[in-house]
């Protein structure tokens, strides 16, 4: 690796810089030193002496002036750039210009004149900007752009992501801890608890007992079996009624909501696997500003009842 940062390659590129602008000047003055020739009879020969088909000549004329002009300007260009920018080996030119200075600079120019916009929506809360349609238009870009990849453009999720339009929350959904979530992300782990069960036998009676929580599907036999296993285990985290804990982001199984799917089989699969969920922090990514219309709109999409009555 460290051939592909000596100092050598600086001066091989001086080389190829420097032999080029010197080719191109040789040619230059090859071209204007145009040699006349003159025949047998005296007379200017304006040919080549190459002919083909006969009659077809190559002629012998000078370049045109305007084009050796074009290719004095092309090298003046040429000198004048690599003074002034970086391009010649270690030379960081007479400008200082660099690519990562433009790049901050372009940066910083369009944080300007974003903050523009975001200076009207300053002050005023979550549920107030949800009625606002420019700030709502706002938001909806904001979360086409960069959350509809996992919750679908419809905000309606998919298995493993989450649904933001049925009002059903992991970690609460009022617009703080909406900002919260998206700001700093979520780590959700749902441990494997098998082997506290007990057996597969016993998985499977805690599996039914968690479908008649919510009046699914289940083997009533097998859920009264699994009562007591999902008290003395689960409940630490779900509750001895199975409605969660939003502290700690524990769904509620009682309400019928699925995030990894749904039946006996996936919830055998969930005890004994376990799973773990991230939501990324988003605070690198945007701005509180941003943050907060982005929330505006996840929070209008749930609350759609208090949205439209204004």
């Amino acid at each position: 690796m460290s051939d592909f940062i000596s100092s050598a390659w600086a001066w091989y590129v001086v080389a190829i810089v420097v032999f080029g602008l010197v080719f191109c000047v040789g040619v230059l003055l090859g071209a204007s030193r145009h040699k006349v020739i003159y025949d047998a009879q005296g007379n200017v020969d304006k040919t080549t002496g190459h002919v083909w088909d006969g009659d077809l000549q190559e002629l012998n004329n000078p370049l045109p002036r305007w084009w050796l002009m074009l290719f004095i300007i092309t090298l003046v260009f040429a000198v004048a750039y690599f003074a002034m920018y970086p391009g010649l080996g270690t030379n960081k030119g007479t400008l200082g210009w660099t690519s990562v200075g433009q790049l901050e600079a372009e940066n910083a120019k369009a944080v300007a004149e974003e903050a523009k916009v975001y200076d009207a929506f300053k002050g005023r809360s979550v549920e107030d900007l949800a009625r606002d349609p420019k700030a709502h238009d706002i938001g909806q870009r904001l979360f086409l752009n960069n959350c509809a990849a996992c919750h679908g453009s419809d905000a309606r999720g998919a298995k493993g992501f989450p649904n933001l339009t049925d009002g059903d929350w992991l970690y609460g959904g009022t617009p703080d801890k909406i900002i919260e979530t998206i700001t700093h992300g979520r780590q959700g782990t749902m441990p494997i608890m098998a082997p506290a069960v007990g057996g597969p036998e016993e998985v499977r009676q805690v599996a039914n007992y968690v479908l008649s929580l919510s009046g699914s599907a289940h083997n009533s036999i097998l859920a009264g079996l699994g009562e007591a296993k999902f008290k003395s285990v689960c409940a630490a985290c779900h509750g001895p009624d199975g409605k969660g804990n939003q502290a700690i982001g524990a769904p509620n199984l009682t309400d019928k909501i699925w995030l990894h799917g749904w039946g006996e089989q996936a919830i055998i699969d969930m005890v004994s696997k376990g799973k773990h969920n991230v939501m990324p922090a988003q605070e690198a990514r945007y701005t509180p500003d941003q943050i907060k219309l982005l929330a505006s709109y996840v929070w209008s999409l749930s609350n759609v009842d208090k949205t439209a009555s204004n």
